[in-house]
């Protein structure tokens, strides 16, 4: 009697699943279409990019876009400037954030909620209202046209909500574990070095991924600072191709595929901890 009361509740719960899956599905569908487009187009002739209808499967197939969208312009310095400002970025805002989450989350002192929150109101001033003085003060310094302005502020605390993201996943972890660290003979640095950030390594995996596709994909920075086409990233590169190739969509294509390439690369290689880290973020306020 029980099973045959209960089969009809595993029944529904089996459909829904299914209509879960098929909605996904779609919708996985639907959010792909500008992507296939784009390596549609990366991989046709000029006169199938503009045919009306419209050519969803290239014949013949154009492998030789690729080379010219990498030779037209220096896009492999355009690469090489970008990885070099991503790493050096990525490396100073993932150590710089958790060394300011360490504190938030383990240290208790005097206005430490106050100044929690006042980092917190620093997601609400848009980009924009900073602009101009950020820049004035990069002149007065005299490092325009170089990486600084977009690779030493990295190193200052990271940004406000990297520091929030590691400060909720530190605050899950027992401090009873300090305590034995401590009585160890363990510093507060060998706490966060080798107690904390082993422990939070899905949280250090999500907020390196979010670092690298912010300046990766930064525009604004590369086009406020930077003059010479030999420093130039490859956000400034696409644009070139835009500016200078206007009716050569299939370079511009072909080129922003080399460009989220390495971002389709890095976020399949740590989904797992990505998944896990927004999952877990956030359990204990």
């Amino acid at each position: 009697m029980a099973q045959a009361a209960t089969s009809p509740a595993r029944q529904g719960t089996r459909w829904g699943r299914i209509v879960a899956f098929v909605l996904l599905c779609l919708g996985s569908a639907i959010f792909s279409i500008p992507f296939v487009w784009t390596v549609s187009t990366a991989l046709k002739t000029k006169e199938q990019v503009f045919a009306v209808p419209p050519v969803w499967i290239p014949n013949p197939v154009q492998w030789e876009n690729f080379r010219r969208a990498w030779t037209e312009l220096p896009f492999p310095t355009f690469v090489f400037n970008t990885v070099l400002i991503t790493l050096i970025s990525v490396v100073g805002q993932v150590a710089s954030a958790s060394l300011v989450a360490y504190g938030f989350a383990r240290f208790r002192f005097k206005g430490r909620t106050f100044l929690f929150y006042l980092l917190l109101s620093t997601m609400m001033l848009p980009a924009q209202v900073t602009m101009i003085p950020v820049f004035l003060i990069w002149r007065a310094l005299g490092l325009i046209d170089t990486f600084a302005p977009m690779t030493v502020p990295a190193f200052f605390g990271g940004g406000a909500f990297t520091i929030f993201l590691l400060r909720q996943f530190f605050m899950t972890v027992p401090r009873e574990l300090d305590e034995a660290a401590m009585i160890d003979g363990c510093s507060y640095f060998g706490i966060w070095w080798r107690i904390l950030l082993p422990l939070s390594r899905p949280a250090l995996v999500t907020v390196t991924l979010f670092s690298f596709l912010a300046h990766w994909d930064d525009f604004m920075g590369p086009l406020i600072y930077l003059n010479s086409m030999e420093k130039y990233t490859v956000s400034i590169g696409l644009r070139m191709f835009q500016d200078m190739f206007g009716t050569e969509l299939e370079l511009l294509m072909a080129a922003s595929l080399i460009h989220i390439l390495p971002t389709i690369v890095l976020f399949f290689i740590g989904q797992r901890y990505f998944i896990k880290g927004i999952a877990l973020t956030g359990l204990k306020g």
